[in-house]
């Protein structure tokens, strides 16, 4: 096991795999750049290094002072996170180069699913269901307008190197391909340097449903269920829940079994995300896997029980993981919000203050997990989320009253949050019967009003 690891990464991620590595009897290490001087990774990690000013291309993505913070503390092992470095192949490379663990996939695994592309192929390879799309990367508009107009329109262009919804377009027909492939492209390479786009069909109105997978060293993999992420805005997720209330325990065998082929074909270890689009007669597709711990884990952690950062740093040092995750059962259900300091009556404009109250709910089934505290100043510089509310209850509908109850009893001053946001969206009916698809929020008519 690891004696000292240190945290490549902020805020409640960070603080989130600090407690994990103390549980484990493991010394942390937290970068920092001036900005999060203050925050509480700093604070409750073991030791700190300061790596540089707040731009992240000048602390948290300089690979070269991340090393440096790992040799002078004598680190024997980096933890990415999510975000930031997470899914850089080539930082995988330079950790393991320089003599750390890095803890996540090999780097020409983080390159093979991070090329979306080529992670189609593998697992179209491997017998997992793919969206109907190109063969590998579109060369130029024409070759592309030709594919389409066999698949049939309407058809999403995307950056092969892509996440996070940037280098993507949605397009209609002929007519707004040349417009929609030159912005993706343009796109893509100002946030990836990688300007290869490939096609996908495009699915009308589907779920997005994502299943969580651990694989140890010794070639076995299991997988712990699915998350419900379809509630999305501009494709960022918003809201998460486990388990999916459009997937029967039918679906939900077949999917995960087709998780974990992918994941065998990926020669994958540690824990990741296959990430599925369902339609109306619920045939899922593969869309991407996700190399790295995601956001929305303690959905998942609330409903099977398992600590998924202690799975994975154990996973990385060598160990199998036991025997009990392969028989485990979803119990009740779970949700999480993610709140974040956006103004959502203003088109979800960021919102950066400073905390001046603060409260966070408490009682039965409820965690919330932030770095967040009264008289922090959130820094403009990062992703807007001061935290997350994730709620367990014995089924979907005591875990909606229950998220009502916990969003009533959050209460953060300073900042505009998403939290009346939240509110709305377990008022609504549709949502609440679980009627809704990745369209559910250009149709959600929020009035700041009726919270």
């Amino acid at each position: 096991m690891f004696k000292k690891i240190l945290i490549a990464n902020r805020g409640e991620i960070a603080l989130r795999i600090i407690r994990a590595c103390h549980e484990l009897g493991i010394k942390t290490v937290a970068v920092y750049s001036t900005a999060d001087e203050l925050s509480l990774h700093v604070k409750f990690a073991d030791e700190a290094v300061c790596i540089g000013p707040p731009p992240g291309k000048d602390s948290y993505l300089n690979i070269p002072r991340i090393i440096a913070a790992g040799e002078i503390t004598n680190s024997d092992a980096i933890h990415p996170g999510y975000g930031f470095l997470s899914e850089n192949a080539e930082f995988s490379r330079i950790t393991e180069d320089n003599g750390f663990t890095f803890i996540g996939p090999k780097p020409e695994t983080i390159h093979a699913m991070g090329n979306k592309s080529q992670a189609k192929d593998t697992m179209k390879a491997a017998g997992v269901p793919v969206i109907p799309g190109s063969d590998g990367v579109i060369e130029n508009p024409e070759i592309g307008k030709k594919l389409a107009k066999e698949m049939g329109y309407p058809v999403m262009v995307k950056a092969s190197s892509g996440g996070g919804g940037k280098g993507m377009r949605f397009v209609e027909n002929e007519s707004e391909f040349d417009t929609a492939f030159d912005t993706a492209k343009n796109e893509a390479l100002t946030a990836f340097d990688d300007g290869e786009l490939y096609l996908e069909k495009f699915l009308m109105n589907p779920r997005h449903i994502e299943v969580q997978v651990l694989a140890d060293s010794k070639g076995n993999v299991v997988h712990l269920g699915e998350r419900e992420c379809t509630i999305q805005r501009r494709h960022q997720k918003l809201i998460e829940e486990s388990p999916s209330v459009a997937v029967d325990d039918a679906i939900r065998t077949k999917m995960g079994e087709m998780a974990v082929r992918g994941t065998k074909a990926a020669n994958y270890i540690g824990v990741g995300t296959m990430e599925f689009l369902m339609d109306k007669n619920n045939d899922f597709y593969f869309m991407e896997m996700n190399t790295r711990i995601q956001v929305e884990h303690p959905v998942t952690e609330m409903v099977v029980g398992v600590d998924l950062i202690k799975q994975q740093i154990q996973m990385h040092a060598g160990e199998s993981f036991p025997n009990y995750l392969k028989d485990l059962k979803l119990r009740g259900h779970a949700i999480e919000c993610r709140i974040n300091a956006e103004d959502p009556s203003k088109n979800f404009i960021p919102s950066p203050a400073t905390i001046s109250s603060f409260h966070l709910p408490g009682g039965k089934g409820i965690r919330v997990d932030t770095h967040a505290y009264a008289g922090y100043e959130i820094p403009t510089y990062y992703d807007s989320m001061i935290g997350k509310l994730i709620v367990h209850a014995s089924d979907r509908d005591k875990a909606i009253n229950r998220m009502q109850r916990a969003l009533e009893e959050c209460i953060i001053e300073g900042p505009k949050t998403t939290i009346p946001f939240h509110q709305a969206i377990m008022k609504d009916k549709q949502f609440q019967a679980g009627e809704f698809d990745t369209g559910f929020l250009e149709t959600f008519e929020y009035n700041p009003k009726d919270t």
